[in-house]
This record gives structure tokens, sequence and C-alpha cells, in this order.
């Protein structure tokens, strides 16, 4: 199960300095929408992800991939190619934000994500002041939905 929080973030409002954080190098694209069925390369691994129905909450399930595998699936996506860098900067002990800076053709988005063990913690979660606007029920900005080439001038 996946529950999470997402928010945009402008960039003159972003911790400094950012090479300070691990991170990891993303490239995703969708086979399917309704449900999600994604490949993503993150790094140098590989996955196939199902995601259930949901904006906060919904079922989440990873299997892994090959090079080979993600190669072939990658080619047969819908829409264009999510890239991004996710940087993960701790917020306390329990909780991180996951910080998209998106490339390509989002070139400039900041989207800021955190995960929850449950409804009631995500509820009572209280945004660092470097968030900005919550979009996790605007389905603009769910990257499955963002992958559709005709939905970028939505953004």
């Amino acid at each position: 199960m996946e529950i999470e929080r997402k928010f945009l973030v402008a960039k003159e409002n972003l911790p400094a300095p950012l090479d300070r954080f691990s991170y990891h190098e993303i490239e995703q694209g969708y086979l399917c929408v309704n449900p999600v069925v994604r490949v993503r390369r993150q790094d140098d691994t590989f996955f196939l992800t199902y995601k259930g129905r949901g904006m906060m909450v919904r079922e989440e399930y990873n299997l892994p991939l090959t090079e080979e595998g993600y190669d072939k699936l990658i080619g047969k996506i819908d829409g264009r190619i999510i890239q991004k860098k996710r940087y993960l900067i701790p917020l306390d002990e329990k909780y991180t934000a996951e910080l998209d800076e998106f490339k390509g053709d989002y070139e400039g988005l900041w989207m800021a994500e955190v995960e929850f063990e449950n409804e009631e913690e995500a509820g009572k979660f209280i945004a660092p002041d470097w968030f900005g606007t919550e979009v996790t029920y605007d389905k603009r900005y769910h990257n499955s939905y963002m992958s559709l080439a005709e939905n970028k001038e939505e953004q």
C-alpha cells in the first residue's frame, strides 16, 4: 500500500545546498494509466510497477526487471518518458521528503512527496515551510497523467 502526499515546491524555497543530500536518477514510462502500469529505471535498478486507483492511498506492487526487459518495455510506452532527479531529504527521524527535480519536458517543475505508514499519520502531517501548494488530489501532478502528451499544456 502506498500512502503519500504531494506538494509543489518553488525553486527559490529549496533547502540549499541540494548536493548535500543523496539522490536517484529516475527515468520512467507508462504502459497503461488506468490502472497504472509503469516501468522505471532508478540509477542501475529496473522495476515494473502496478498502482491501483486512488490519489493519496492506493495499492502498489513493484516487480524487479532486468535492464534488457526494461529496454524492451520502455519502447512500448504511451506518451512521454518522465525524467527526474530525486533528492532524499530527511525531515525528522521518521519522515523523508522525496524532492523531484523534473528534467526534459517538465524542466523547472519541483515536487516533494512524503510517504506514510497509515492515513492517520498522513492526515496529521504538517508540511515544512519550504513546501508549497499541496497537489495530492490534483491528477495533473500524478506522473502517469503527466506522461500523456496531450496533457502537458494543462500543467
